[in-house]
């Protein structure tokens, strides 16, 4: 990955345009949410009372800053996973997760539109920059998931085991209780012997 190599002017044009892109990028990613989600999140301010829309806002800062250092996976990962793991868990599916990733693409284009083709000629450098963010956001998007598979199973698992020990066939320590244990034996008996 690395730094990428735009000269001076399209970096502080960048620089200069950053608030208004990342208002047209927040905006963009809020609209993937339902028309009420969309509304509280951009109209809400306080952190407290939107933490959903308060990652997303700041991770997006982050997220943009990283890209214009260059894209290290290791810096930008956590960045990421602020907004990810919320998308996770929600009804999103993989490519609508991080597909807010591209959406800063619209929004760099959407803020550049009336600049001289030099300029314009490093865009595409950009969005491969963009493109290799896409490529980390879909890492810890997996590894979010991941983790949260992890979480429902042990859950499951607990939640079996507790049942279990309320039915008195096994005890709190894990092992069978004695009358299940024989009942056990006397089954795999009668199946050798069958």
């Amino acid at each position: 990955m690395g730094s990428l190599n735009l000269d001076m002017g399209l970096r502080d044009i960048l620089s200069e345009k950053k608030p208004a892109i990342l208002k047209r990028w927040f905006d963009a990613i809020v609209d993937t949410y339902p028309a009420n989600t969309a509304e509280f999140l951009k109209s809400q301010q306080d952190r407290f009372a939107n933490p959903v829309g308060h990652a997303i806002s700041q991770g997006i800062e982050e997220i943009f800053d990283e890209l214009m250092a260059g894209v290290d996976p290791e810096r930008v990962s956590p960045f990421l996973d602020n907004i990810l793991r919320v998308r996770a868990v929600q009804d999103f599916k993989p490519a609508e997760a991080v597909s807010f990733i591209f959406l800063l693409k619209k929004a760099i284009r959407e803020e550049m539109k009336n600049l001289n083709g030099q300029t314009l000629g490093e865009l595409p450098e950009l969005e491969s920059g963009i493109d290799e963010l896409a490529l980390c956001a879909f890492n810890v998007y997996m590894k979010c998931r991941e983790d949260l598979y992890t979480v429902k199973a042990n859950e499951l698992r607990n939640m079996t085991s507790r049942l279990l020990e309320r039915a008195n066939i096994i005890r709190p320590t894990g092992g069978l209780e004695p009358e299940t244990k024989e009942a056990v034996i006397k089954v795999k008996r009668k199946e050798v012997t069958e």
